[in-house]
């Protein structure tokens, strides 16, 4: 079975993919424990970036939501499409748009620290008590001269 996979847009002011995103977003924070936010700050958060999306065979597999200067406001890959590249490919597009990318992760999300690591994300500050429940955050900025060089080649793989 051959998969298409489309790179698409909502800009600021619509949100065609907002209730697939939200849903995607849900799942994730079943299984995983993580993306926890309130749906309406995760709608209005939704509304007012761009959200870089990639879907396969018309349904939501990965979207990035990204504020004006670059900020990561929400990440997520669908478990089924993960080790794909997608994350990598969302990360690119944003870094190809901003002169600096930036991110709040959990201290205890492992996966996802270990990603943004891998990708050249630096530990700017740790921030105790950032998100609702109590939990700690750390804040991340992408790092390097060869940013793009090096998200090319993730994603050229």
């Amino acid at each position: 079975m051959s998969v298409n996979v489309e790179k698409r847009t909502d800009p600021p002011g619509e949100s065609d993919y907002a209730t697939a995103a939200w849903e995607l977003k849900e799942q994730i924070r079943s299984a995983e424990g993580v993306l926890r936010q309130r749906r309406g700050f995760f709608v209005d958060a939704y509304r007012r970036s761009t959200a870089h999306l990639l879907v396969e065979n018309d349904r939501l597999a990965a979207f990035a939501s990204v504020r004006r200067d670059g900020y990561i406001l929400f990440l997520a890959v669908h478990p089924d499409h993960r080790g794909r590249g997608h994350a990598e490919r969302l990360i690119a597009d944003v870094a190809e748009n901003h002169r600096s990318v930036t991110c709040h992760a959990r201290t205890t999300n492992r996966q996802a620290l270990g990603f943004y690591e891998h990708l050249g994300f630096e530990v700017i500050r740790r921030i105790d008590d950032y998100y609702e429940d109590g939990g700690d955050a750390y804040y991340l900025k992408l790092g390097g001269e060869s940013l793009r060089e090096r998200l090319s080649g993730f994603v050229g793989r």
